[in-house]
C-alpha cells in the first residue's frame, strides 16, 4: 500500500491523531527518503487537526461522508509526489492539496494539485474513468464570493479553492456536484494498489531496457499500438529470417510517439535479449542523443556500485553512431555486421551524396551505403528506419525520398513494409513520400497501418501540439488558433520579457525536483547573445551538454539554471517538461504577415535565404524546438533595438502578433507574484 495512512473517514475520527503522524513519519521514512524535520511533522498534525474537525462536522450533516476513504501521502510511484489528502467519496476521487500559513493561492500551489489530478487520470488505472476534482486549501486564505464553477475537461474538474474554515463545505459542495448514484463506488484497496504507468523519457526507457527490464508498461490507454507495432516488426524480423529475404520497415509518427523508444525496444526487448543476446543494431546519425543516453546509462551503472571503465564499452554497443558504423564498413568492404537486424533512427536524416562526398569522399548516399552494407548477408537482414516528420534540420540532410532512390536503384530485390504515411506523404512526415508515382512495379510493396505512431507518448497533454505547430509554420492562424491544446491541460503563453519566462519556468518546476526546464533556441541567431545566450559553435562545441540534460537544479550546467539554451541540434530526439522557446531573427512574418521570411546570420549581418531546400531547414528549425515540451512551454519573442539593426523591433513584433492571432496568451504577471 503505498500511502502514508489510509482509512474510512469514520476510522480516521476515531484513530489517535499522534498514531496518525507516527504512521505518517514511518511510512515516510520507510520509503527511502530522509527523517522528516520538526516542521514537517507539526504541518502534519495541524493538517489531521484541521481534517478531523472538518469531517466531524461533515459526518454529522450527512452520515454517508463516515463512508468515504481517506488516504494521507498516498505516494505516485517512480515520480516521488506525494498529494497531502486523497478522497475516494463513491465515484468520486477529491485530490487535495494543504497549504498551511498560506494567505493567496499561488499559482505554484494551484498548477501543483491540478498536476496531481492529471496524473491520476493519465497514468492511474483505477482513476482512469472517474471524475477527479483536485482541490487546493490555503489555510487563511481569503475566498471569493463567488463559487467556482466545475467545468470538466475529460473526467477532471476546474480546481477548487477554499480555507481551512470552508474545507469540510468544499469537500461536500464537490460531492454533491459530481456523485452519480448509478456508479460503482470505488474500492478502496483496489484503487491503492491499482497500476500506474507513466510515460517514460527516452533516457529512462534506454536505463530500464540496458538493466533489462520491461518497458512495455508504457503501453497505457493513450498508446495501444506501440506494444502492437514492436510485436509486428518482431514477426517481419523472424519471417524475414524463416524466409531467407531482405526486407526494409519504415515507421512513423508524429513528435514524441516513441519510435525511438519502439526502436531500442525491439533490439533490446528482455524476453529475446535473455535468451539470445541484443537482436540487432540500434544506430542513430543523432550525435548528442547518442552522448547523452550512453552517459545517462553510465551514470545509473554508476550509481548502482559499477565502475565507469567496466561498463563504458558495453554501452558505447548500446547505442550506436550511424556514422562510425558506416565508415567501418567502408574501410572494411568484406566486413560482414554482426547482427542481421538494424535500426536506424531519425533515418529522414541520413546524408544525401553530396553531403557524403563532402564529408567522407564518397560518391554514395548513406541510404544507399547502408544497403549495400546489409546485402552483405546472403540469407537475410532487416533495416527497420524510423521517420520523423519534418525535422530535417541541416545541409546534406536526404530525407524519406532518398531512401525510395536508393531502394530502387538497388541490386537486391528488398521487400518494404511501410507505414501508409510514408508511401501517400502524411501530415506525420510534412508530407513526403518514399517513391514518386513511378514505384517499381517488381518491389514488393506493403502498407502496414501499425507502422504509424499516431499517438504522443512523450505526454497524452501534448497531443494536439504538432498539429499546431504545423499550422503556424504554414501561417494559418485559424487553424493554429482552433488546434491549440487546451491551456490547462498544456499550457503555452507567450512573453517579451526573458527573466518573466524564467521565472515561469522555475514555478512550474519548484515542487517536484523530478520535472525538468530548460531554455532552448535557434542556432542560427548569434544576436541571441545581446541577451545572455550564446549560440557560437565553439562555445556549443565545449559545453557539456550532457551534464545539461543529466544534472540535478544545485549543478550550474543543469538545463535547470536556465542559462544556457539548447539549440535544435542537441534538443533533437529528447525532451525536456517544461520549455523556454526562444525565438530568434531567421525566421519572422513578411510585412502583409502571409509569407515566412527566411535568413541566416553571417558575419555581422543577416542575409536572405532564397533557396527552397534551406528555408525548409529554417522552418523544420522550429518545428523541433516548438515540439520538445512534455507539459508545457513559454515562448519569449524578443522585444529587439531601434538602435541595433540586427535586431529589428518590428520584426519581433510581427512574430509576437503571430503567435497572439494563434491564440496563445500572454503570460500574466499575476502567474508569477
Amino acid at each position: 500500500m503505498a500511502a502514508g495512512f489510509a482509512s474510512s473517514v469514520r476510522e480516521f475520527l476515531t484513530t489517535d491523531k499522534d498514531h496518525i503522524v507516527g504512521r505518517l513519519v514511518t511510512a515516510i521514512a520507510n520509503s527511502g527518503f530522509e527523517s522528516q524535520q520538526s516542521r514537517q511533522i507539526r504541518v502534519w498534525a495541524e493538517e489531521v487537526d484541521v481534517l478531523k474537525t472538518q469531517l466531524r462536522l461533515l459526518v454529522c450533516e450527512d452520515p454517508r461522508v463516515g463512508l468515504w476513504h481517506i488516504i494521507l501521502e498516498y505516494e505516485i510511484p517512480r515520480r516521488q509526489k506525494r498529494p497531502d489528502v486523497i478522497f475516494l467519496a463513491h465515484d468520486i476521487v477529491m485530490v487535495l492539496e494543504f497549504k498551511f500559513a498560506a494567505t493567496s493561492f499561488e499559482a505554484s500551489s494551484r498548477w501543483q494539485a491540478e498536476d496531481y489530478a492529471l496524473n491520476l487520470r493519465d497514468f492511474h488505472a483505477e482513476s482512469a474513468s472517474r471524475r477527479i476534482i483536485p482541490i487546493l486549501c490555503a489555510a487563511d486564505a481569503k475566498l471569493p464570493d463567488a463559487m467556482q464553477n466545475f467545468l470538466l475537461s475529460d473526467s477532471v474538474a476546474n480546481l477548487q479553492t477554499t480555507n481551512s474554515e470552508k474545507l469540510g463545505a468544499c469537500l461536500k459542495r464537490c460531492f454533491d456536484a459530481f456523485q452519480r448514484k448509478q456508479e460503482m463506488p470505488i474500492q478502496a484497496d483496489e484503487w491503492l494498489n491499482s497500476a500506474y504507468r507513466p510515460t517514460l523519457t527516452v533516457i529512462e526507457a534506454a536505463e530500464r531496457l540496458y538493466d533489462r527490464q520491461d518497458v512495455r508498461e508504457i503501453s497505457h490507454s493513450y498508446a495501444e499500438n506501440l506494444d502492437k507495432t514492436t510485436d509486428m516488426l518482431m514477426n517481419i524480423i523472424a519471417g524475414s529470417k524463416a524466409q531467407r529475404k531482405h526486407t526494409i520497415c519504415f515507421v512513423t509518427g508524429v513528435p514524441g510517439a516513441g519510435k525511438t523508444l519502439t526502436g531500442l525496444n525491439v533490439v533490446h526487448d528482455p524476453a529475446i535479449r535473455s535468451k539470445q543476446g541484443p537482436s540487432g543494431i540500434f544506430l542513430s546519425g543523432n550525435g548528442p542523443l547518442v552522448k547523452i543516453i550512453r552517459e545517462a546509462i553510465v551514470q545509473n551503472q554508476m550509481r548502482q556500485g559499477h565502475k565507469r571503465r567496466e561498463c563504458k564499452y558495453e554501452v558505447e554497443i548500446f547505442i550506436q553512431n550511424v556514422h562510425t558504423f558506416l565508415s567501418h564498413h567502408h574501410e572494411n568492404p568484406d566486413a560482414v555486421p554482426h547482427e542481421h537486424v538494424v535500426i536506424f533512427d531519425e533515418a529522414q536524416r541520413a546524408w544525401d551524396r553530396k553531403q557524403m562526398r563532402r564529408k567522407r569522399s564518397l560518391d554514395i548516399s548513406e541510404p544507399a551505403q547502408l544497403l549495400e552494407v546489409m546485402e552483405r548477408f546472403s540469407d537475410w537482414a532487416v533495416i527497420i528506419a524510423l521517420v520523423g516528420g519534418g525535422q530535417e534540420i541541416y545541409l546534406g540532410e536526404a530525407g524519406l525520398e532518398e531512401w525510395g532512390r536508393a531502394l530502387l536503384s538497388s541490386q537486391k530485390k528488398w521487400s518494404v513494409v511501410a507505414s501508409p504515411e510514408a508511401l501517400s506523404g502524411g501530415a506525420s512526415v510534412a508530407d513526403h513520400r518514399l517513391f514518386d508515382d513511378q514505384t517499381a512495379l517488381n518491389m514488393e510493396v506493403v502498407a502496414e497501418p501499425l507502422f504509424h505512431l499516431s499517438v504522443s507518448v512523450r505526454s497524452h497533454r501534448a497531443q494536439l501540439i504538432a498539429e499546431w505547430v504545423n499550422a503556424l509554420l504554414e501561417l494559418d492562424t485559424i487553424r493554429t488558433f482552433e488546434k491549440l491544446p487546451d491551456t490547462r491541460e498544456f499550457p503555452v503563453v507567450v512573453t517579451r520579457d526573458l527573466e518573466d519566462a524564467r521565472r515561469w519556468l522555475r514555478l512550474r518546476t519548484f515542487s517536484d525536483r523530478n520535472l525538468r526546464c530548460g531554455l532552448i533556441s535557434t542556432s542560427e541567431d548569434q544576436r541571441l547573445r545581446a541577451y545572455g545566450l550564446e549560440a557560437s559553435s565553439n562555445f556549443r562545441s565545449d559545453y557539456p551538454f550532457e551534464k545539461w540534460y543529466l544534472a540535478g537544479p544545485d549543478d550550474i550546467r543543469s538545463s535547470f539554471q536556465l542559462e544556457v539554451a539548447a539549440s535544435e541540434f542537441e534538443c533533437q530526439g529528447l525532451e525536456l517538461d517544461w520549455v523556454g522557446v526562444c525565438w530568434g531573427g531567421d525566421l519572422t512574418p513578411d510585412e502583409t504577415g502571409e509569407e515566412w521570411e527566411y535568413r541566416n546570420f553571417r558575419g555581422s549581418k543577416w542575409q536572405r535565404c532564397r533557396q527552397a531546400v534551406e528555408q525548409e531547414y529554417i522552418r523544420n528549425r522550429y518545428r523541433v524546438l516548438l515540439t520538445r515540451a512534455r507539459c508545457g512551454m513559454v515562448i519569449w519573442v524578443p522585444p529587439g533595438d531601434e538602435s541595433d539593426p540586427t535586431r529589428d523591433p518590428h520584426r519581433f513584433n510581427r512574430v509576437y502578433d503571430l503567435i497572439k492571432a494563434a491564440g496563445v496568451p500572454n503570460l500574466e504577471i499575476s502567474e508569477l507574484e
